[in-house]
């Protein structure tokens, strides 16, 4: 999608800085001290909302799932071999997930990457949505019960987040969780994609978060260990 589409100035003030700001292409985990391990890419798509807010889509993953089943979620799944690079893995899984049409989204780069405590590396891909209006959401029952959007700068707040410490191998940390009430519905985002939303908020406003934030180590990629089973939940 051409920038001279974005929309408002907003917007394109936002995707200038953001260019400047985040990873271009494909990270290359050699520039890592870890293997190559799991993979995974998600899809931190911003919009302009109705107030001239920054507003990202979340979604609620279906209580059916293995894995995380009911927690809130960013757009996007494991990396697949078809997959040509994280970019395509986030587009992909949005597409499939809700029905987010990738000619939609203008896509600006990468964030850093996160590394679970079971050894996926985690791309954050993050994208201006200019015409919110041109999105029809059409859910997939099997991976997705609702969606919905957030306004991004809560994520640097201190008003409805509350922590709790946690430990792994001997370091300690804060896990933040921020109570979220939308459409007589209240939804947590926690863990993994809260830590997402924290750091993508600080790049683009270029602000620190209001409360101690205390990152667990394992979440860096550059001090996973070599050893992967180190990793594991």
């Amino acid at each position: 999608m051409d920038s001279d589409r974005l929309g408002s100035q907003k917007l394109e003030d936002l995707a200038q800085y953001l260019r400047s700001s985040v990873r271009p292409s494909d990270i290359d985990l050699i520039q890592y001290n870890i293997k190559p391990i799991k993979r995974a890419a998600v899809l931190v798509c911003l919009f302009e909302g109705d107030n001239e807010d920054l507003r990202v889509i979340l979604t609620k993953r279906a209580s059916s799932l293995s894995t995380h089943p009911g927690e809130v979620a960013l757009p996007g799944g494991k990396r697949e071999e078809g997959d040509a690079n994280d970019l395509e893995t986030a587009l992909r899984e949005a597409k499939e997930e809700i029905g987010l049409d990738p000619s939609l989204v203008h896509v600006l780069g990468l964030l850093e990457p996160f590394v679970t405590k079971a050894g996926v590396m985690v791309i954050p891909v993050v994208g201006i949505l200019p015409d919110k209006n041109a999105f029809t959401p059409v859910l997939n029952a099997a991976e997705v019960e609702v969606i919905f959007d957030a306004p991004l700068d809560m994520f640097l707040k201190d008003d409805n987040r509350r922590s709790e410490e946690r430990e792994w191998m001997g370091d300690k940390y804060l896990l933040h969780f921020f109570d979220f009430e939308v459409d007589n519905k209240k939804h947590v985002i926690w863990a993994l994609t809260a830590g997402i939303l924290i750091k993508a908020a600080s790049v683009l406003y270029q602000q620190q978060p209001e409360f101690p934030e205390r990152r667990p180590k394992f979440w860096s990629a550059n001090a996973a260990d070599n050893d992967n089973t180190a990793l594991a939940s």
